[in-house]
C-alpha cells in the first residue's frame, strides 16, 4: 500500500519501547512539523489548486496530533524535552530536486511530505503492534491510520500539477533514495524516523 521499498528494521520497536519517554517526545515534534510545512505550503502556494482547501484540515489535524501526544507525555510524567535534529529528513531534503518551476517545486515538497507521512504510518503500525503498553498501542493504530490519509492526500494533491505518470516516477525515484537513506542510518529507538 505505501510503496516503501525497504522495511523498518524488527529491532527498531524493541528499541523504541524501552525509550518511549524520547519517541514521544520525538513524536510531538513531528506533528508539529507536519503542521508548520502544511502552514507553509499554504503561505507559499495559496493560488494552487486544493492546496488551501486540502492542507487547511491536516493543520488542524497535525495539531491536535500534536496535543496528544502531549497529554501521553504529561499521562507518564514526561514532560517536552528539546527538539532533536531529524537525520532522516534532512537527508530526503538533501536529495530532493532543487529548482525548475514553481509547479515542480511544489510537487517535489508534497512527494517528500507524502514520504515522511509513508514512513511514519509504517512506524506506528509497528508500534501499535509491537509495544506492551494496550493504551499506546491504541493510540498509535489511531494515528496510523490518520498517516496513511496524509499520504494518499499529498500525493494525490501531487497529481493536480503533474501527470499522474511523472508523479509516479518522481515518488518511485525518492523511495529508492529513501531506502537507500535508511540503509545508512543507524537504528535508533529515541527517534520516530
Amino acid at each position: 500500500m505505501l510503496g516503501l521499498k525497504m522495511a523498518t528494521d524488527p529491532r527498531w520497536v524493541n528499541l523504541a519501547e524501552k525509550t518511549i519517554e524520547d519517541i514521544l517526545i520525538d513524536h510531538a515534534y513531528c506533528e508539529q512539523k507536519a503542521a508548520t510545512t502544511c502552514i507553509s505550503l499554504i503561505i507559499t502556494y495559496p493560488e494552487r489548486e486544493g492546496i488551501v482547501e486540502k492542507l487547511t484540515p491536516i493543520v488542524a489535524e497535525e495539531w491536535g496530533h500534536f496535543q496528544m501526544v502531549l497529554r501521553e507525555l504529561e499521562k507518564r510524567g514526561y514532560r517536552l524535552g528539546e527538539m532533536r535534529k531529524d537525520e532522516y529528513v534532512i537527508q530526503l531534503q538533501k536529495r530532493s530536486k532543487k529548482g525548475g518551476s514553481k509547479t515542480d517545486q511544489l510537487v517535489e515538497k508534497l512527494l517528500i511530505c507524502g514520504l515522511i507521512e509513508a514512513r511514519s504510518c509504517e512506524r506506528f503500525k509497528l508500534l501499535s503492534e509491537g509495544i506492551s503498553d494496550d493504551s499506546l498501542k491504541e493510540f498509535y493504530k489511531q494515528l496510523m491510520i490518520s498517516e496513511a490519509g496524509h499520504y494518499r492526500l499529498f500525493l494525490d494533491l501531487a497529481r493536480n500539477f503533474w501527470s499522474p505518470e511523472a508523479v509516479k516516477q518522481r515518488f518511485d525515484e525518492l523511495l529508492r533514495l529513501e531506502a537507500d537513506i535508511l540503509k545508512n542510518l543507524d537504528i535508533r529507538g529515541d527517534r520516530v524516523h
